[in-house]
């Protein structure tokens, strides 16, 4: 990873697949040639831990999307949607969901990933500055009352407040409980972000599912949401 990163010749950095460990890396390397010739870095799930700290200390933009691990069984609207912002064309979203939406129209810059690789670098120097963005979140795996637990982290540390806007991907494979939860994870996040003025969209295309679309980080975005339809576009 610091060869790639030091090697002006080189373009992008894709990542391979997710899984675990870029925590264990992360401040064993060194950005300063990457800040002096920057690149894209690609992925998702794990590799959030590497988009927010560079989003956080270089504020160059990155793109969290689908990965070579994931490539087979990916949509072609999510291929198509890396290709597009990897080579600068127009790029935008339209989809309804399943679940209510708090309609508005906002724009901001966009931050996010994988809510529990979030929550780990908190309080760390890869922790993004979510005042005033347009915050995305996806997860898998989890259980419901860890979710409700890692969102109350986020709102507790007023992490939520000053948003602009909240777009919730994919939350899936959640893990199975002996006695239910009682909330699915789109009705915890409602129920913490209702009380906020800004614009929420559900059920978003981007997350550990096939149609995971290219979501650049540190990019100003578009999101204009009414109660089922959502228009998302860079601008």
């Amino acid at each position: 990873m610091q060869q790639f990163l030091d090697n002006k010749e080189i373009k992008a950095i894709i990542a391979g697949r997710g899984g675990y460990g870029t925590i264990r890396i992360i401040d064993e390397l060194d950005f300063t040639k990457f800040n002096e010739n920057p690149k894209w870095l690609i992925g998702f799930s794990d590799i959030t831990v590497l988009l927010s700290h560079t989003l956080a200390n270089l504020h160059t933009q990155s793109i969290h999307a689908q990965m070579p691990y994931t490539f087979e069984e990916s949509t072609a609207e999510a291929l198509a949607s890396l290709k597009g912002v990897l080579f600068g064309e127009a790029v935008s979203y339209q989809y309804a969901s399943k679940f209510a939406n708090k309609p508005g129209h906002a724009e901001g810059v966009l931050i996010g990933g994988n809510l529990t690789l979030l929550i780990a670098v908190e309080g760390s120097a890869s922790e993004m500055n979510f005042d005033d963005k347009i915050l995305f979140l996806e997860d898998v795996g989890e259980h419901e009352y860890s979710i409700d637990r890692m969102m109350r982290i986020l709102k507790r540390k007023g992490k939520l407040n000053k948003l602009k806007g909240l777009i919730v991907g994919a939350f899936n494979e959640l893990g199975e409980e002996k006695i239910p939860f009682g909330q699915t994870p789109e009705e915890v996040i409602w129920d913490l972000v209702r009380e906020y003025d800004y614009p929420v969209c559900f059920n978003f295309p981007s997350g550990h599912i096939e149609d995971n679309r290219a979501m650049v980080l540190g990019k100003s975005v578009e999101l204009a949401i009414n109660e089922q339809e959502v228009m998302f576009k860079y601008k």
